[in-house]
């Protein structure tokens, strides 16, 4: 055991390259991917790759001193209990040593007999023989089988040089197809194993620092420059310049401060902040980003489903393709030349890496996409439907209105710093946007007495020797006898507008009215305009207001139908209406109440600051509270799609074109070879690098 906690040491190094030896490397029970992604992520590193058995970690970097510097105190400092236990295995590498070894063959065929040149030749093809007899015994008639019988027959006719350069050209096909596989898998790896790193957090008055996964609801974090955010929270103190690049994918760090929320894995560059911690461990956004992307990755399409289906019948075209040629022609080269001919790659390996590509490229712009099903879906929407409030309109409440009733004791500015000095110990939307308000007009904190809480309607709070009842007009009216008729014109206008009123009184006697609202977002209009450009014949919206405001809010933004005086249950029947007349559905929501309906669209949006049902109910999540990230979302999968139908006629047309040339005699295996790999390499990359 002590073996496994040794330090690592630097074993060799070149300018770019360094080797270090790290014994607990042994250990089976390390989780590979963790470490892996985390070794990844030190500063100038370009590739790492971890040789368990040889207890070694290869890093390729920048070459700059300052990198290798911190790259060998990391690993320096590593420790077996640094890493988390896990069941995850390391990435297979391609292999460089068969082709190495036909290289060999081919170089000195020339030079040795033909019995030792024979017995080299089929040495070097066995390995693809045993694999086409074991392909074809447990799957039948797959590309594997086609290539066995075609190196097979050309060694058989004692034409060794073109047997192992065809040997070779599958091999280089093979290892090229197995790192662009890698490298789209390497694209997801640090969205898939997020690295919190440690918190100090303020325990029985002393700042302690523990793993940021320990930290535990409701605890103040202590965050600095330099330093990792490992919660999601509400700032309780502080300013600071954050870094939100690792989750938003944004240039430009964003100045937070007292009331904004923190979001965990984003790192701070100026300042400091005090944040209380609302979503801990499992819970924060870097870990539900982790978890929907690694569930969506096991999710197939019907892309996916439909390419492998293909690919698996044009076996059977260049099987039976070869088998008529031959009939008519007796020529076993044509056939040979044939065999050689394989759709399959370029058409099963193509997609998968397209929507990998297309999952990074959404994830780095802040949209988090659940897979090629998603995707897919998403392609196809023809209607959009909006829930107003907190997608059409921000989802943070503003207040719009301080009324005072009583104004011979009481001003506006007192009763906001007032009912804000009691507010800042509730944590509801309504609570926040008062104290925003009250710290906005610079407002002096009240003094008061001990807050006491009615779950579900509002609160009590002594005041100067009085008791001051802030919450509902329902709690104030039945449970505190403070009647509000006086106001009730007041209150219908408000209400009429689509504003949300809280209720404050004293004594038995109403004080003031705080009316708050949800503002219009700026660029909703824009955004309805870019759906309708894409394709979306249909945007809808959805909400609880009167039918009159409701449409002169659809014609300003220049939405097609309105769903006005909606309870929450009826928004998934509004749903399944529009899906009955044969609509293809996405339903934008950010509510508790949103989840029935985001599961009956044919696909769900949340937005970022939603309720955690609707984020789990969605299939994509945006994660920066900007509408424009919608219309992104769209083009990226759009854009995906169309890659992936653009790389199948690209290999379906050139592998034909190769077919025919084989078939009339005009490619020689060798060249036919050549041609199938580069194209299906020419796919793969065209894959990897997106639309």
């Amino acid at each position: 055991m002590t073996a496994l906690t040794t330090k690592s040491w630097l074993v060799h190094e070149t300018p770019e390259r360094l080797r270090f030896k790290q014994p607990f490397l042994l250990d089976q029970e390390i989780d590979f991917a963790w470490l892996l992604a985390r070794l990844e992520r030190l500063p100038g590193v370009d590739t790492v790759r971890i040789n368990r058995l040889a207890s070694s970690v290869i890093f390729h970097y920048s070459g700059e001193p300052e990198h290798r510097k911190k790259i060998a105190i990391f690993m320096h400092r590593l420790r077996r209990e640094d890493v988390p236990d896990g069941k995850s295995e390391l990435p297979e590498l391609p292999e460089l040593f068969p082709m190495l070894k036909t290289v060999g063959i081919i170089s000195i065929s020339p030079f040795v007999s033909p019995a030792i040149r024979k017995l080299l030749t089929w040495t070097n093809i066995l390995p693809t023989i045993v694999t086409g007899i074991q392909t074809f015994v447990s799957r039948g008639v797959k590309i594997e089988v086609l290539d066995a019988i075609a190196v097979g027959l050309t060694a058989h006719k004692e034409n060794y040089l073109t047997a192992n350069i065809t040997t070779f050209l599958m091999q280089l096909g093979g290892y090229l197809e197995r790192l662009t596989e890698q490298q789209s898998d390497s694209l997801l790896r640090n969205l898939l194993q997020p690295d919190i790193g440690k918190a100090w957090v303020e325990r029985e008055g002393v700042l302690v620092q523990i793993p940021g996964e320990q930290v535990v609801h409701g605890e103040q974090v202590v965050v600095g420059p330099g330093e990792k955010i490992p919660v999601d929270g509400l700032i309780l103190d502080g300013n600071a310049l954050v870094n939100q690049a690792s989750v938003t994918g944004e240039d430009l760090p964003v100045r937070k401060e007292i009331m904004d929320q923190a979001i965990a894995g984003t790192v701070i560059e100026e300042g400091k902040l005090r944040i209380e911690a609302r979503h801990v461990g499992e819970e924060t956004t870097t870990s539900r980003i982790a978890k929907f992307m690694q569930d969506s990755l096991g999710q197939r399409s019907q892309a996916q489903r439909l390419a492998d289906k293909q690919a698996d019948q044009r076996v059977y075209l260049t099987l039976g393709t070869g088998g008529l040629i031959y009939l008519m022609t007796g020529q076993t080269r044509r056939l040979e030349s044939i065999f050689l001919v394989d759709y399959s790659c370029a058409l099963k390996l193509g997609t998968p890496v397209a929507f990998k590509s297309g999952m990074y490229q959404a994830a780095q712009s802040a949209i988090l996409l659940k897979g090629a099903v998603a995707m897919e879906k998403l392609a196809e929407i023809d209607t959009v439907v909006f829930d107003k409030t907190g997608t059409l309109t921000h989802s943070h409440l503003q207040v719009t209105d301080v009324v005072v009733l009583d104004p011979h004791h009481w001003d506006r500015e007192h009763l906001l710093a007032v009912t804000a000095s009691i507010e800042e110990h509730a944590s509801h939307p309504i609570a926040e946007a008062i104290v925003r308000k009250a710290k906005e007009e610079k407002l002096n904190h009240i003094d008061h007495g001990e807050v006491e809480y009615i779950v579900a309607h509002g609160m009590n709070c002594p005041v100067n020797g009085d008791v001051l009842t802030i919450g509902s007009r329902h709690y104030l009216e039945e449970h505190e006898n403070i009647t509000f008729d006086d106001s009730e014109e007041l209150i219908d206008r408000f209400e009429s507008e689509g504003k949300t009123l809280l209720f404050v009184g004293l004594s038995h006697e109403p004080v003031g009215i705080i009316a708050l609202q949800t503002r219009v977002r700026e660029e909703a209009s824009k955004v309805v305009e870019h759906l309708h450009r894409l394709g979306v014949k249909h945007v809808a919206m959805l909400t609880g207001d009167r039918l009159p405001k409701a449409k002169a809010m659809a014609k300003e933004l220049g939405i097609d139908q309105v769903f006005a005086e909606k309870v929450p249950e009826e928004k998934a029947e509004v749903i399944q209406e529009l899906q009955n007349q044969g609509r293809k559905v996405a339903f934008v929501g950010d509510g508790v109440n949103d989840g029935p309906a985001l599961m009956t669209a044919d696909i769900g949006i949340a937005m970022p600051h939603g309720a955690e049902l609707a984020r789990a109910t969605a299939s994509i999540i945006l994660l920066e509270d900007q509408l424009e990230l919608l219309t992104e979302a769209f083009e990226i999968s759009q854009n995906t799609l169309n890659l992936i139908r653009s790389n199948y006629r690209l290999a379906v047309g050139v592998n034909t074109f190769v077919l025919l040339g084989a078939a009339a005699g005009k490619l020689s295996p060798v060249v036919t070879s050549l041609l199938h790999n580069g194209t299906t390499v020419g796919v793969l990359v065209r894959a990897l690098r997106g639309a």
